[in-house]
C-alpha cells in the first residue's frame, strides 16, 4: 500500500513538472515573440503595442498570427535576387534623361523630389497621356497597341481573368508573338492562380510568348519559412515597343470581374502614355521580370530615347519590398500637405497610418475643399467596417465623403488644385503600404489633371455624401465593431 502511494505521488510530480515545463516553454516563446515584434524595424508603437497584446491576451493564435502576418518579409533569396536585377540594369535616374523641373511651379517641385527618393526616378519632360473611357476601351486599346506593336510587348498584372478582356490579350499576344514580335507577360502568381494554370497559359507558351509567375507561392507552408505569402506583385504596367506605356488600377479582366461578381462592375481608371515616362515603367518591368528570369533587359534601358517632343512633366513611382518603408503613405501625405485650393481622392480601400489620416484632416482644416470617394459597397468587409471607423473624424475636420453607388469603385486617383495628379495601382491602406509592390505615375499638367478631374466628378455625381448625422447614428455595436477592426489595422 505504501508503494502505491509513492508511486502516486511520483506520478503527481512528475506531472506538476511537466506542466511547469509546458508552462515556462509556453511563456518563453510569449516573450520570444513580443521580443521580436519591439524589435522589428520600422513598426508604429502602436503596432508594436498592438501586437504584444494579441500575443499576450490570445498566446496560441497571437503567436501562430505573428508567423503568418507579423513581418513585411518578401525572403531574403527574393529580395537578392530583386536587388540584383536593379544592380545589373542602368540606374533608375538615368533611363528617361535628365531631370526636367523647369516646367513645373517651385511650390511643387518638391513632390517630385518626395518621388525620386523613392524609386530614384526623375521628373522628365515630354509627356502625353489618354485617359480611356472605361474599363472595355482600355483593353480594346491595349489590344490595338499590341495589334501594331513591332518590336516588343511587356505586360504584368496583377489579376488576370479567363475572362472577354482577358483572353482578348491573351490572343493579341499570341498573334503578336507569332509574327515575331518578342512579347514577355507576367502575372501575380497568387491574383492570377487560374489563368496560370490554365490551358490558355499553355497556349500563349507554345505560340512564343515568354511567361513568367511573380511571387510564385510553390508550398505555402514552405513559404512560410522563408516570407510571407501575402506579399504580392499588385502593378498594373503594359509597355509597347518602349513607346508607350498604360499606368493605373485596371487588372486584365472584364468590369463584370467574375471573381467578385456580386460587386460588379468594377469601376477603374486607366491611361495611356508616351514620353521619356515609358523607360521608367519599362525599367520596372524589368526589375521584376528579371527577378523571375534570367534575361537581361539591359539593351531595351539603354536604346536612345526618341528626339523630344512637347508634353508634360511625370515621374514614375514604384514601390514595394525593394524601396524604403513607408514611402507610399509619404507621397501620399506630400501631395496632401501641398493642397492649396482642392483636392480630390479616389480609392477603394482606406485604412491610413496616423500621419496619413492626420495629413487629409488638416487639408480640409485649412480651408481646402478636401473630397474623397469610396465605395458604397466594398469587397472586403474588414476594409469597410475599417475605412468607416475614420470617418467621423474626417467629417469633423471638415472633409467631404462620398460614396460611390455605381458598383466597386476601383480607381485610384488624386487631383491637386487642378494641376497634379497621382494615378496608378495604390491604395491608401496598409497593404499598398507594407506589402504590395506598386506602381503609379505622379504628372504636374492642368490639361490631364482637368480630364481626370472630369473622371471624378462623374464618380462625385453617380455618389451619396455621407452625413455627420448618418455616422453618428450607427449603432454601439457598429461602432464598436468598426473601431475594433481599426485597431486591429496595424496587426494585418
Amino acid at each position: 500500500m505504501c508503494a502505491g502511494i509513492a508511486h502516486h505521488r511520483t506520478a503527481m510530480h512528475d506531472s506538476a513538472v511537466l506542466a511547469w515545463v509546458l508552462f515556462a516553454a509556453h511563456v518563453a516563446v510569449q516573450i520570444i515573440f513580443m521580443v521580436r515584434a519591439l524589435l522589428r524595424p520600422h513598426r508604429e508603437p502602436s503596432s508594436r503595442l498592438a501586437w504584444i497584446l494579441v500575443i499576450a491576451l490570445a498566446p496560441v493564435v497571437g503567436v501562430l498570427a505573428y508567423v503568418l502576418f507579423g513581418d513585411s518579409n518578401l525572403g531574403r533569396r527574393r529580395l537578392a535576387r530583386l536587388q540584383a536585377a536593379f544592380a545589373a540594369l542602368p540606374p533608375a535616374g538615368e533611363v528617361a534623361g535628365p531631370a526636367m523641373e523647369a516646367g513645373v511651379p517651385e511650390r511643387y517641385v518638391p513632390l517630385f523630389r518626395v518621388g525620386h527618393s523613392v524609386s530614384h526616378y526623375l521628373p522628365v519632360a515630354g509627356n502625353r497621356a489618354a485617359l480611356l473611357p472605361d474599363s472595355a476601351s482600355a483593353i480594346a486599346a491595349m489590344v490595338a497597341d499590341i495589334d501594331a506593336a513591332r518590336h516588343s510587348v511587356h505586360v504584368l498584372f496583377y489579376i488576370w481573368l479567363a475572362d472577354g478582356s482577358g483572353l482578348k490579350v491573351v490572343e493579341a499576344l499570341k498573334r503578336a508573338a507569332a509574327r515575331g514580335v518578342t512579347c514577355r507577360a507576367m502575372a501575380d502568381d497568387l491574383g492570377s492562380r487560374a489563368m496560370i494554370r490554365s490551358a490558355h497559359w499553355r497556349e500563349m507558351e507554345a505560340a512564343g510568348v515568354q511567361l513568367a509567375a511573380a511571387l510564385p507561392v510553390g508550398n505555402p507552408l514552405l513559404h512560410l519559412l522563408f516570407g510571407r505569402v501575402d506579399m504580392r506583385n499588385h502593378r498594373k504596367i503594359v509597355v509597347i515597343d518602349n513607346a508607350l506605356t498604360y499606368c493605373g488600377s485596371q487588372n486584365c479582366a472584364d468590369a463584370a470581374f467574375a471573381v467578385k461578381a456580386k460587386y460588379a462592375p468594377w469601376v477603374d481608371v486607366m491611361a495611356r502614355f508616351e514620353g521619356p515616362v515609358v523607360r521608367q515603367n519599362q525599367h520596372l518591368f524589368a526589375s521584376n521580370w528579371m527577378a523571375q528570369v534570367n534575361e537581361d533587359l539591359g539593351p531595351l534601358l539603354r536604346a536612345p530615347l526618341p528626339a523630344a517632343e512637347p508634353g508634360f512633366v511625370a515621374q514614375v513611382i514604384g514601390t514595394g519590398a525593394g524601396v524604403r518603408y513607408s514611402a507610399m503613405p509619404e507621397m501620399f501625405c506630400a501631395l496632401m500637405n501641398a493642397a492649396r485650393r482642392e483636392l480630390v481622392i479616389t480609392t477603394p480601400y482606406y485604412v491610413p497610418d496616423e500621419p496619413l489620416q492626420a495629413a487629409l484632416c488638416a487639408s480640409a482644416r485649412r480651408g481646402v475643399a478636401t473630397t474623397i470617394v469610396f465605395p458604397a459597397r466594398n469587397d472586403s468587409w474588414i476594409v469597410a467596417a475599417a475605412s468607416r471607423s475614420y470617418y467621423r473624424d474626417l467629417l469633423e475636420a471638415g472633409v467631404e465623403i462620398r460614396e460611390y453607388a455605381g458598383g466597386l469603385l476601383h480607381a485610384k486617383t488624386l487631383t491637386l488644385d487642378g494641376d497634379v495628379t497621382l494615378i496608378g495601382s495604390a491604395n491608401i491602406d496598409r497593404r499598398s503600404f507594407e506589402l504590395n509592390a506598386e506602381n503609379n505615375i505622379l504628372l504636374y499638367d492642368t490639361a490631364f489633371t482637368a480630364t481626370v478631374r472630369a473622371r471624378q466628378q462623374v464618380f462625385l455625381d453617380a455618389s451619396a455624401v455621407v452625413s455627420r448625422a448618418r455616422v453618428e447614428g450607427y449603432s454601439p455595436a457598429r461602432q464598436l465593431w468598426n473601431n475594433l477592426i481599426a485597431m486591429l489595422g496595424p496587426v494585418l
